[in-house]
């Protein structure tokens, strides 16, 4: 099978600077303000973006290495399938990720109800 691979469109900032003690989810992460910096070759793909409610982000788990295919989730005492679970260390260290836009500011997104670490690469 062949290698895919991703480029970074942007960095998230968040106030979350170490996974421990980052919200597993949106839920969990209400009114918590981040930034998204686009780099400039991607701003043009922002026009028209202000006026909507949410944005989808895909972005990379770069603080993990390695995984696990069974796991112990966060207040669980049974092992699961990481498949089953929101754990970031899997195969494909991706997260997915539906924020609050506030607003556009040239090339940065304001938004709210962040839940992953600061510097994370947004690769969509």
């Amino acid at each position: 099978m062949e290698t895919i691979t991703f480029k970074p469109i942007g960095i998230i900032s968040t106030p979350f600077k170490d996974p421990k003690g980052t919200p597993i989810q949106a839920a969990g992460a209400c009114g918590v303000s981040g930034r998204i910096q686009i780099f400039p070759d991607y701003a043009p793909g922002l026009q028209d973006l202000q006026g909507f409610s949410h944005v989808i982000l895909l972005y990379a788990f770069h603080l993990c290495r390695g995984f696990s295919l069974k796991v112990l989730p966060f207040l669980d005492e049974q092992e699961h399938g990481v498949f089953a679970t929101r754990a970031p260390a899997r195969p494909n260290s991706i997260g997915l990720s539906i924020v609050r836009l506030e607003r556009v500011e040239g090339d940065t997104l304001l938004v709210q109800d962040v839940d992953m670490v600061d510097g994370s690469p947004l690769v969509y």
